[in-house]
């Protein structure tokens, strides 16, 4: 067969012009209940389940939060988030290193969204894959750790073109490695100059005040809408 009688489909745009489509039609099912919905990305190991705890402690007497933790496998994140008291349930993701639009649609409804103030989407740990697929989330975030490196957003730019709101974990650390939080936040800046960035420690609980007003901030703004 000559190669140029053989058909040619374009899945890959396809695929990301569904799930706009469908990220779209979420995101505007949130607004309409005044539910927010949080997209938290990270590396593996970069401090999201340990930030989520820290914040589900500091919020939860002041919002119903819902927590939904995606893995390849394992249900240990949603163990440990369920002990604070707030709602967690488990998706697991067959394999796959992202949560669609469509794969969040289903973790919200079995959590019964529209019960809650906030519900947030610990995406699989990855740098590139969850950055691709808008999840119908009202904000994106992501989670950098000082052991990362702080040359970060130049390897992963479309992570950080992303995201709203940018946490620099692990502060309490960063004496012990070769780590710069100036050239850090220049860097993430030469991707996006609008995204909030936040030193934070999970482990100390530095700069945890400034992001649980920043959350807070963006689900009153969200239900005023």
């Amino acid at each position: 067969m000559k190669t140029d009688s053989v058909r040619v489909i374009e899945i890959k745009k396809s695929v990301y012009e569904n799930n706009d489509r469908e990220a779209e039609l979420l995101r505007k099912e949130l607004r309409e209940k005044g539910v927010f919905l949080l997209n938290l990305m990270s590396s593996p190991g970069a401090g999201k389940t340990s930030t989520l705890i820290r914040t589900a402690d500091a919020l939860k007497e002041r919002y119903k939060i819902g927590v939904m933790e995606a893995d390849i496998d394992s249900d240990v994140d949603t163990k440990a988030i369920a002990r604070t008291g707030v709602a967690a349930i488990q998706l697991h993701t067959g394999g796959m290193c992202h949560l669609d639009a469509g794969m969040t649609r289903q973790g919200l409804d079995e959590i019964g969204y529209d019960l809650f103030d906030c519900c947030i989407l610990e995406n699989v740990g990855n740098l590139v894959c969850p950055a691709e697929f808008d999840t119908g989330a009202s904000k994106n975030a992501m989670i950098l750790s000082v052991p990362e490196g702080d040359d970060k957003a130049l390897k992963y730019p479309l992570m950080f073109s992303v995201c709203d709101v940018v946490l620099i974990n692990k502060m309490d650390v960063a004496p012990y490695f070769d780590f710069d939080l100036d050239r850090c936040v220049e860097n993430i800046r030469l991707r996006n100059t609008d995204a909030k960035i936040i030193p934070v420690s999970a482990k100390t609980g530095e700069g945890m005040d400034e992001w649980f007003a920043w959350l807070s901030g963006q689900i009153k703004a969200w239900k005023e809408r």
